[in-house]
């Protein structure tokens, strides 16, 4: 037997959709709250040593952090090659602004004690403001337009036609999904800060992120109240064969309204899913109120990982829905790579992905501790 057949290829399919769940959830556990501490970096310091207090509470782990979003779109064009193609095409401009606004950490954490000039530190402050935002509002906007389906279709050829524009992507329910993401990171932040930081940085990051915790809960409702009642969802009608070849035309699928709730209501205990994402924004609200500061963070990582594998969990099969064309939507089950693509690819996450936990593990170690303000004042210890 060819050693790839040991594993059937439905089954590497199934564990692909998950894999790339694990690693957007990765991402947003750890890259989260670097983006929600750059958001809140102007509002939490009020001067020079507080502000730079919050920079060095994430300066020594961001590039770690970041590899999870390299995974993620590494594992999308092996994995996925049709969904890579389709979003990293269709949302070019928004993955552009995504990508110049991650770009402006690492210079203004570099650039930004280089001059004593306050002005140009607080141009800096604002530059890595824009650096924690704008990433955290786009991937919202861009899961809330997935939610809805994305206008693709292919030709007569294969060839994919993106049919979408920059500004269509801006529509209200994707706006929502946005300030969702924003004040879920925000609060992700906050947690961390409360943990990292002491003091007036602690007690402001700590009052912020109590009230982004309670817009979590509310705004993820509401989203979910609006996905049931007015955002269609997407349905396969025609028989499934999870051993089928990655052709997408040969399904037939609706649109309905509710569609994305058929999941739940086929296996109920999948409602703890989102149970998760509301339960963990209020749990991490009580923690903020309550000053407990690890709490908080785990609180705030479950409501996370409840959020996002909820939008994983009403959508399966589906991958990217196609609004244009729903013959076209991509799945688990017809949009991936061959057998033994998907094999060697598990391979080799077997092989790394210990690897890459524990040198994050060891790092967190090693990083322990509050950030000591005398030591930044004093230049001691390569402060940022």
């Amino acid at each position: 037997m060819i050693l790839h057949e040991l594993i059937s290829y439905d089954v590497l399919r199934l564990v692909w959709w998950a894999l790339l769940g694990v690693l957007l959830v990765g991402f947003a556990l750890t890259d989260g709250f670097d983006l929600g501490s750059a958001m809140l970096l102007p509002f939490v310091g009020r001067d020079d040593t507080e502000r730079r207090v919050v920079i060095n509470s994430i300066g020594p782990v961001w590039e770690g952090n970041q590899v999870w979003l390299i995974l993620g779109g590494g594992a999308i064009f092996a994995a996925w090659p049709h969904i890579y193609a389709v979003s990293f095409s269709g949302f070019y401009l928004a993955m552009f602004a995504t990508l110049v606004a991650l770009i402006l950490r690492p210079v203004g954490f570099k650039f930004r004690s280089k001059k004593e000039d306050p002005a140009w530190r607080s141009r800096w402050d604002w530059a890595l403001f824009v650096g924690g935002f704008v990433p955290a509002l786009i991937f919202g906007v861009a899961l809330g337009n997935v939610l809805q389906g994305v206008p693709f279709r292919f030709g007569d050829d294969m060839r994919i036609f993106y049919e979408g524009s920059f500004l269509g992507l801006l529509n209200p329910y994707a706006l929502l999904a946005g300030l969702l993401s924003v004040a879920m990171l925000a609060m992700h932040g906050a947690a961390w800060l409360q943990l990292k930081t002491g003091g007036a940085v602690a007690g402001r990051a700590r009052r912020i992120g109590m009230v982004a915790a309670l817009l979590t809960a509310l705004l993820y409702g509401v989203a979910g109240l609006l996905l049931a009642r007015f955002v269609g969802g997407y349905q396969i009608t025609s028989a499934i064969d999870p051993l089928g070849p990655s052709a997408p035309l040969l399904k037939t699928v609706a649109v309905g309204q509710g569609a994305w709730f058929a999941n739940y209501a086929a296996h109920p205990t999948l409602w703890l899913v989102p149970a998760l994402g509301v339960a963990g924004a209020l749990l991490a609200a009580l923690f903020f109120t309550a000053r407990r500061e690890l709490p908080a963070l785990l609180a705030s990582g479950l409501a996370i990982a409840g959020v996002i594998v909820s939008v994983g969990v009403s959508m399966f099969p589906f991958l990217l829905p196609s609004s244009l064309d729903p013959r076209a939507s991509m799945t688990v089950w017809d949009a991936s790579s061959s057998h033994l693509t998907l094999f060697i690819m598990l391979v080799c996450t077997l092989v790394f992905m210990p690897i890459i936990l524990a040198y994050t593990s060891w790092v967190f170690s090693v990083m322990r501790g509050k950030v000591d303000p005398d030591a930044i004042r004093d230049g001691r210890g390569h402060a940022y």
